[in-house]
């Protein structure tokens, strides 16, 4: 009876594996937090995002080595309309081909990145039929009636053709990644938007310009300004008519595109963004970042005119804390996972990871893994070798192997997170129950105001690096996570004013069945001064008592 037993156990456990395989990836959301959803449990994306031009099957070899390198579980890459479709009708997928079956013998989710219509605002990644027939596939119209750069959100022969290309995509990614979600979510085009210009003048862009304001929108996106409650984009928005406009007009594009590449594959999709300054305070659009992109002030607009897609991303290129702190604020909304799809690959970036994953980000990936001879300094590093990748390989390391435990802590709101500002000053994190203060440039042992004729500061903080995030798993008890920081913790709510102490705090690490394995257990001076990170990110599970 017990072998028979065992074995309806073993049946009954491969069958709920398997239905939980059968599970489409997507993207879930409850009480205001947000779960990637993937095999029917959360998954948290530690990316790494290729070159442009990384994305053919000679290139790939150099793109794998510093995935691994990186310690990443996920690589988001590019698919370029011109290279699946470059004859029109006539479709080539064998690198998608060769990238899926590459990854799944490497361990490695994909995360593909249209460029079709608009990469970077331009049609550089269009077919060369596309490009030069602007008869057939107009460009947008400035003031004067000129042609300029950039593809018409209101070209209905583009939209079919690009609607075309993504649908034969999404139907040969079904056909070859159906049953095995190698392939976990879709960017619908990349940093849309126009540079230099409001919207398109053209005959159809004015028409539209007319027209009301869809009552969608109307519902989601409020004016920043005084205006009327319902009528044309410029009774309604003012000064911020045209800007909102051509969000419109190319979310409701990118919505076109997604709806039907969903009703054939039904995978979770996204959208990515060039940032407009979110420091500075709100004002309407003056030639100083790309209007009709899902920059953090028209989110609304996405969210009325393209419901298909799941999230809106920003792309980080900006190293200022400030502004990185601001940007993450702003995109992490109850309607929005914060995901951030791209942020720079240079060493002022890594310490980011801490805050997002903190904060119960879905996802980080920066951009420029791989090895290809090729850096984009002054946005990100100078280096394109393994001195590149290892500051992201170091904290996703530590990550990687509890990552499906991190993503359901964050999916229940157990997760907190900060990076180190480039203030340097200290930082606290609220806690049920507990408070903690995290500081930076402090050595192992003992107080700053005990040695203050010692100038010298560990070795590796010149410039801000250190970052903490902690994952709250009992009343009591925490897994931290850390480099280069220093972590306190005292009593807030129901344990304020009483004396504490540590219980237990153990430094190890998750195996890959997700049982956490003891390395040491830290007291003595290990604990006298806060718990203290050095470069090496290391992860402590904490237990905490009062008295």
């Amino acid at each position: 009876m017990k072998t028979f037993s065992k074995l309806v156990a073993a049946a009954m456990l491969g069958a709920a594996f398997q239905a939980a395989a059968a599970e489409l990836p997507r993207l879930v959301t409850q009480d205001g937090r947000h779960a990637l959803m993937v095999d029917g449990a959360p998954y948290l994306m530690l990316g790494a995002q290729a070159h442009n031009s990384s994305n053919y099957v000679a290139a790939l070899p150099k793109v794998w080595a510093a995935v691994a390198d990186a310690n990443a579980n996920t690589l988001e890459i590019p698919v370029a309309w011109e290279q699946i479709e470059p004859v029109e009708g006539r479709f080539d997928f064998s690198y998608v081909d060769t990238l899926v079956q590459q990854a799944r013998e490497r361990n490695v989710r994909l995360v593909l990145l249209w460029f079709g219509t608009w990469k970077n605002t331009g049609p550089s990644y269009v077919p060369e039929w596309v490009k030069f027939d602007n008869a057939r596939f107009p460009r947008m119209q400035d003031q004067q009636g000129k042609p300029i750069y950039c593809l018409s959100p209101h070209g209905t022969e583009t939209l079919k053709a690009d609607r075309k290309a993504f649908v034969q995509l999404m139907t040969h990614l079904k056909q070859i990644d159906g049953d095995r979600h190698t392939v976990i979510m879709v960017q619908v085009q990349n940093e849309v938007g126009t540079y230099g210009y409001a919207r398109d003048y053209s005959a159809a862009g004015q028409k539209a310009f007319a027209g009301a304001v869809p009552a969608a929108v109307l519902k989601q996106q409020k004016s920043p300004v005084k205006g009327a409650a319902s009528g044309t984009w410029q009774q309604v928005y003012g000064d911020y008519a045209e800007q909102y406009f051509h969000t419109w007009a190319i979310a409701s594009y990118i919505e076109e595109i997604a709806k039907a590449g969903r009703a054939v594959y039904d995978l979770p999709m996204f959208v990515n963004n060039a940032l407009r300054d979110a420091v500075e305070p709100l004002a309407p659009w003056q030639k100083n970042f790309a209007s009709g992109g899902p920059t953090y002030d028209v989110i609304g607009i996405y969210k009325a005119a393209a419901p298909h897609i799941d999230v809106a991303g920003p792309d980080i290129y900006e190293p200022a804390s400030n502004k990185v702190m601001a940007t993450l604020d702003k995109f992490h909304r109850p309607d929005n996972a914060l995901f951030v799809p791209e942020i720079g690959n240079a060493t002022a970036y890594p310490r980011y990871a801490f805050a997002v994953l903190g904060r119960g980000g879905i996802g980080f990936a920066p951009f420029g893994i791989d090895y290809a001879d090729y850096s984009n300094f002054p946005l990100g590093a100078k280096a394109t070798d393994r001195t590149m990748v290892a500051p992201f390989g170091t904290i996703f390391g530590v990550f990687r192997p509890m990552a499906r435990q991190w993503a359901q802590w964050a999916f229940e709101g157990r997760t907190r997170g900060v990076a180190e500002g480039d203030d340097r000053a200290p930082q606290a994190i609220a806690l049920r129950g507990w408070k903690a203060t995290v500081s930076f440039r402090e050595w192992q042992f003992g107080e700053a105001q005990y040695f203050k004729h010692i100038q010298d500061k560990p070795a590796g903080t010149e410039a801000p690096n250190g970052g903490v995030a902690v994952a709250q798993i009992g009343d009591n008890e925490f897994i931290v996570v850390g480099q280069h920081a220093r972590i306190k913790f005292e009593g807030a709510g129901a344990n304020a004013g009483k004396p504490s102490m540590y219980a237990r705090v153990e430094e190890g690490q998750f195996d890959n069945q997700g049982r956490w394995v003891m390395e040491r257990n830290w007291n003595g001076d290990q604990t006298d001064y806060g718990l203290n990170f050095m470069a090496r990110p290391t992860v402590l599970r904490v237990k905490l008592g009062t008295y």
